[in-house]
């Protein structure tokens, strides 16, 4: 089964306080301590996202470790990124990150894991980065294009409630043409993909929601996702 959780924003980088998606993510490996891998290639690997990944996942049922491509920790990357169940992507810059990727040939290992089942998860380049293509701030003035790994087939957009010209960003890029119809998804949601199937959305907070984007006749149309609240019940009076 290949598996992947791409998170619009959230769990320990955006809400320390508040990891019931990092938790699902170490749930779906269904075993008592998996093994998770974070690579926070899009960051520049720096030193504090590391130190708090480390700080959440230590918390958690789980064994943490982590990739730095500017402080290799083994020569042969792909046996040291294979013996993981899960692989966890941090935020960042993610034509950065891909581009170091594909330098490295960590994109093929990649994959190879995906074949061979190893979850594959992350937030916002973490995100981006298994679709066909999404939108991205990696560019600086303004946000554009970017091609990921192709995992998953469309195009997706992070941060859509989170960022206010994430969503006619999108929006736009799928009306020219420019990037196929997909996916976009709020901080606080993920999207939990099977197989290439999307199968469930989830969110840790109770107005967070996710997006099929599509275009017809040169129309865009959003459907909202059904979504599981993965704390509980909705408070009285709130609704999703």
């Amino acid at each position: 089964m290949k598996q992947i959780i791409a998170m619009g924003g959230g769990g320990f980088s955006m809400e320390p306080d508040n990891l019931a998606l990092d938790q699902y993510i170490l749930d779906q490996s269904k075993k008592a301590l998996p093994k998770i891998l974070f690579l926070p290639t899009a960051s520049g690997d720096a030193e504090g996202y590391i130190k708090r990944f480390y700080d959440a996942f230590n918390s958690l049922p789980c064994i943490p470790s982590h990739l730095s491509l500017f402080k290799l920790p083994a020569r042969d990357l792909e046996r040291f990124i294979l013996d993981n169940d899960i692989v966890y992507v941090g935020g960042g810059n993610t034509k950065s990150m891909l581009a170091l990727w594909r330098e490295w040939g960590v994109d093929k290992i990649l994959r190879k894991g995906y074949e061979d089942g190893i979850i594959m998860s992350g937030l916002s380049a973490g995100s981006i980065c298994w679709f066909d293509s999404g939108v991205t701030d990696s560019f600086g003035d303004e946000l554009d294009i970017v091609h990921g790994l192709g995992f998953i087939e469309g195009s997706h957009s992070p941060h859509y409630d989170g960022e206010t010209e994430r969503r006619p960003a999108f929006h736009s890029f799928i009306k020219q043409g420019l990037i196929p119809e997909g996916y976009g998804a709020d901080d606080g949601a993920a999207l939990h993909f099977v197989d290439g199937k999307l199968t469930r959305v989830l969110t840790s907070r109770p107005h967070a929601t996710a997006y099929r984007v599509d275009i017809k006749d040169k129309v865009i149309s959003e459907k909202k996702l059904d979504c599981d609240y993965l704390l509980g019940e909705l408070p009285k009076g709130v609704k999703p």
